[in-house]
């Protein structure tokens, strides 16, 4: 009878594997074909031209596309608005994110805290496009035009409250007994917080801004409202700039520039694996 129960148990527990192994094969075919796609289709654009060159004009790519020939130019307008964007958002978000992580995860129990630490979950579940109108009255409407600074905005607000969150997590995670040791060297609390606990949290922190960026490089409705887009590579903050993502979308709307969406998508595909990978990588190297 005991043998029977044992052979019993022994076969539950290994369809219950194959059932989650089926499972876990099944999630992963749609990422895979995905990148499968767009490896094959965006991997034959890929050159020098195409990451320094702007995006051609509807005539040049209708020229491309009757010879049978690749279409000219290439992305590097969006990639110079993207990079100018993220870094504008980043400049801001990184201070204040870490500020506010810092503030609850020490006065969690405070009313204020509590508030702010509900506003962060909304503004977190907050649908990108409304975010986008928001920054379109806030920031385009003030300046009577579409600009690079708005659409940083637009970024910082969706960053702010992940940065926030992993900041607070990683402060919540450190040992007390590291914040008593400062004190009981002397050290004011601001001089704890600034040279003992912040360098000690750098990982996690770090890691959390890496995802932020990665979150929001793809997100295309905000800026539409906010940066609008151009066809030229633009270094002035103040006028419409374009980004990988408004590429995409304005590739997909001209028939004649479609092939290249391919690339555009493979380009940004890689550069949030990137971020993904090596945020993963600094958490591992952190815990341990």
């Amino acid at each position: 009878m005991k043998k029977i129960y044992i052979k019993h148990r022994l076969l539950k527990d290994k369809l219950l594997f194959v059932m989650v192994s089926l499972l876990s094969a099944l999630t992963a075919v749609p990422l895979l074909a995905i990148l499968g796609e767009v490896l094959i289709k965006g991997y034959d654009q890929f050159s020098w031209a195409f990451f320094t060159e702007p995006t051609p004009t509807a005539y040049k790519a209708m020229k491309a596309v009757a010879a049978g020939e690749l279409i000219p130019g290439g992305i590097a307008n969006g990639i110079v608005g993207t990079l100018i964007m993220l870094g504008m958002a980043s400049l801001f978000a990184l201070p204040i994110g870490i500020m506010c992580g810092i503030y609850l995860a020490e006065n969690s129990k405070k009313k204020f805290a509590y508030i702010v630490s509900y506003i962060t979950d909304l503004l977190q579940g907050t649908p990108s496009v409304i975010i986008g109108i928001v920054t379109y009255i806030w920031v385009v409407v003030p300046m009577k035009g579409y600009s690079a600074i708005a659409g940083s905005v637009a970024l910082f607000i969706m960053m702010l409250p992940l940065i926030i969150r992993s900041t607070e997590e990683t402060m919540k995670i450190l040992p007390s007994s590291l914040k008593e040791a400062g004190l009981a060297l002397g050290g004011n609390y601001m001089r704890v917080v600034t040279k003992v606990q912040l360098p000690a949290a750098f990982g996690g922190i770090f890691t959390g801004t890496l995802l932020a960026i990665s979150r929001v490089i793809g997100e295309t409705a905000p800026l539409m409202f906010t940066a609008l887009g151009c066809s030229i590579i633009r270094w002035d903050i103040d006028k419409p700039i374009s980004a990988v993502p408004l590429l995409i979308w304005e590739f997909f709307n001209d028939p004649n520039l479609q092939d290249l969406i391919w690339g555009a998508s493979l380009f940004l595909l890689v550069f949030v694996l990137t971020l993904n990978l090596t945020a993963k990588k600094l958490a591992k190297k952190w815990n341990s």
